[in-house]
């Protein structure tokens, strides 16, 4: 739940969506007319002074992150306001705000941040400081008892003059940039392998009479006729195939961190000071 104690602080603090994508910084706080914070603007592009509207009933504050029930794209597309004005928010434009954030508009103050008049006109919290009963704060500055300062001017009395300038406020979105598939298909290719093989050959052997053979060599008749017969082998090489896996292919992805460089054009106010006793102009800024 946010409280007044947190309000004084949520100037500049990162908006994340329930989601826990970030949206973006918080600019101002607006409270529901008794003094219970009840709106905060979110910057949430990098130009422009737009800021979108977004409720604090049911958020919360976890790590100086301030956890918006809702999604990115939901604040993004709220009614905005335009952040160079400290007006009040008007009732008619606090009824379209919760229509579309689906939120009941408890007049009475009971049970959700309501309000009981035509505008959150009591307190407006801005740059974390809380303004006093019927005071309006621009940011960055404090105005006295029923005093309003506009920016880069001088309210009556003071002696000094403030210098502004615009800044890029830089966010990221994701976005899609093509897709990655795994196609799987058959192609024919020729293999050859060269495979050992033996065959037996035929070979003539002839060895003399000798005392170790020569029973051997008369045991048959003297003359005859013979025929005498030898199987040759050889091998052969064969070929069968089979299905083997061989690796497993799949689709992972992995974020690489790089950097790009965007620009957008800014504001800034410059001081120009004429001294009597110095030649020339001074310039600040």
């Amino acid at each position: 739940m946010i409280t007044l104690e947190h309000a004084n602080r949520l100037h500049g603090t990162d908006v994340y969506d329930n989601d826990g994508d970030k949206i973006g910084s918080v600019g101002q706080v607006w409270d529901d007319g008794r003094g219970r914070p009840a709106w905060a603007s979110v910057k949430t592009g990098l130009f422009g002074l737009n800021e979108s509207l977004v409720p604090l009933e049911n958020a919360d504050l976890r790590d100086d992150r301030l956890v918006v029930p809702f999604d990115k794209s939901t604040v993004k597309d709220a009614p905005n306001i335009d952040a160079s004005h400290d007006e009040p928010l008007q009732g008619e434009d606090v009824e379209k705000l919760y229509q579309y954030y689906g939120l009941s508009w408890d007049t009475a103050g009971s049970g959700t941040a309501g309000y009981s008049d035509s505008s959150y006109s009591d307190t407006s919290y801005a740059g974390g400081r809380t303004a006093g009963s019927g005071t309006s704060y621009a940011e960055g500055r404090t105005a006295g008892s029923g005093t309003s300062y506009a920016e880069g001017r001088t309210s009556a009395g003071d002696d000094a003059m403030t210098r502004s300038e615009e800044r890029l406020n830089v966010d990221t979105k994701v976005e899609q940039t093509g897709r990655a598939r795994l196609r799987k298909y058959v192609v024919t290719e020729e293999q050859q392998v060269r495979v050992p093989v033996a065959r037996e050959e035929a070979r003539l052997e002839r060895e003399p009479i000798t005392d170790a053979n020569r029973g051997a060599a008369l045991g048959g008749p003297d003359i005859t006729e013979a025929e005498h017969e030898v199987t040759l082998r050889a091998e052969r090489p064969t070929v069968e195939k089979e299905t083997v896996p061989v690796e497993r292919v799949r689709l992972g992805k992995e974020t690489v961190r790089d950097e790009e460089t965007v620009g957008g054009e800014v504001r800034k106010e410059q001081i120009e000071a004429d001294l009597p006793d110095e030649s020339g102009r001074r310039n600040f800024g």
